[in-house]
């Protein structure tokens, strides 16, 4: 294999969180978003488990997650006294303005009994080499945490079970503009060398 290191340096470098507000309104072809998944599906898993399950929204597709997440959002906070209005206009509204949202998950393979913290390590890898790649075709996109996510009522309108979790949303959008500069304290400030 003959790989150009300077082009992974500057690949990972470059890799940025592109937001809705970022988005040109250009829908992303179908294709790269397929080749997102396909190289999700070779990140690093222990015991081959391969936890990630993805599930892609797209077109009107958009429409019934935002509407999905609003309503249980609503009945779920509604409940315990938390109900926000404007973050209940955001979950119907905001995911109209990307162009795809993959659902990230992670499905528990009991029998493999590895730690939890390894199986969700292997999907945010999984969710690294998907942002990775659309940084290479030029496509934005962000991993969010937020809305619904940590609902457990939520798991099951993706088909996934009670072992399972909801780890968070993948937006992605065609970017318009210039991004802006990364911004990285320097490596030497995080690394103890021991010689």
């Amino acid at each position: 294999m003959n790989f150009n290191p300077e082009s992974a340096n500057a690949l990972i470098q470059n890799r940025r969180s592109v937001f809705q507000a970022q988005y040109s309104g250009a829908k992303v072809d179908d294709a790269i978003v397929e080749q997102m998944l396909a190289n999700a599906n070779w990140a690093p898993t222990h015991k081959l488990t391969e936890p990630w399950r993805f599930v892609v929204f797209t077109d009107e597709g958009i429409k019934k997650l935002a509407e999905f997440q609003a309503a249980l959002y609503k009945k779920v906070t509604t409940a315990d006294g938390s109900f926000k209005e404007d973050k209940f206009n955001n979950l119907l509204t905001k995911p109209l303005l990307s162009s795809h949202i993959i659902a990230v998950g992670m499905k528990r393979d009991e029998k493999k009994s590895l730690p939890q913290i390894e199986e969700i390590g292997a999907v945010f890898c999984a969710v690294e080499n998907m942002h990775l790649t659309a940084t290479a075709y030029g496509v934005g996109g962000y991993l969010s945490t937020g809305g619904v996510t940590y609902f457990e009522e939520a798991k099951t309108f993706f088909g996934w079970g009670n072992d399972d979790l909801l780890l968070g949303f993948f937006h992605i959008g065609m970017p318009k503009g210039t991004l802006p500069d990364g911004r990285r304290k320097p490596i030497e400030e995080k690394v103890t060398w021991v010689r």
